[in-house]
């Protein structure tokens, strides 16, 4: 697998199943065509990167998140001998290291505030990971879900625009808290 064939992949198929267990057989059978595999187990690893491949698709591990295996260039190369076709994580040194080696990378990232979102772009200098997983992807989504309650909701973090701001608040938000001088007179 190289990085061209992933791009060719998302362009046909945008969506990407990240799964674990419970819903690796209805993944297999969906017409996604990368798997972002969250937990999986050293144990079952070698049948699930062949399953994934003999079902047409293209996986990813999740290394920081999987059983028993470890988070160095020797986990790495274990995944490579398997067949993965790469790896997803948090750190800069194992995308290094799966670059190194071979292997696709998805350097994921938490834009949690200006401050967080500011270090992507450092990170990504560091890292040079073949593609980039932004998080959360739905901050409305997350609003709704606690706005409900008893506790009122504040919106903060990446609120730069007046538009984020109602945005906000139409999606139960109770205030929005933003460092853009500009917004506190709207």
């Amino acid at each position: 697998m190289n990085i061209r064939e992933l791009n060719d992949s998302l362009e046909r198929c945008p969506i990407i199943a990240a799964i674990n267990e419970h819903n690796w057989k209805a993944a297999l059978s969906s017409p996604v065509e990368i798997l972002f595999y969250l937990k999986a187990n050293i144990n079952t690893l070698p049948e699930k990167i062949k399953e994934a491949h003999e079902n047409g698709k293209i996986i990813f591990v999740h290394i920081d998140l999987a059983e028993g295996l470890a988070k160095d260039k020797a986990g790495l190369e274990y995944l490579s001998k398997l067949g993965c076709d790469g790896v997803l994580t948090t750190r800069s040194q194992t995308i290094r290291h799966a670059r190194d080696i071979g292997l696709l990378s998805v350097q994921r990232c938490f834009a949690l505030d200006s401050q967080g979102t500011a270090c992507i772009n450092d990170l990504l200098e560091v890292s040079s990971p073949d593609t980039l997983e932004i998080m959360p992807g739905v901050i409305g989504k997350v609003i709704e879900r606690f706005s409900g309650g008893k506790t009122p909701v504040i919106a903060g973090g990446l609120i730069e625009t007046k538009e984020e701001v109602t945005t906000a608040l139409s999606h139960g938000a109770a205030a929005v808290s933003t460092g853009k001088q500009e917004l506190w007179y709207i």
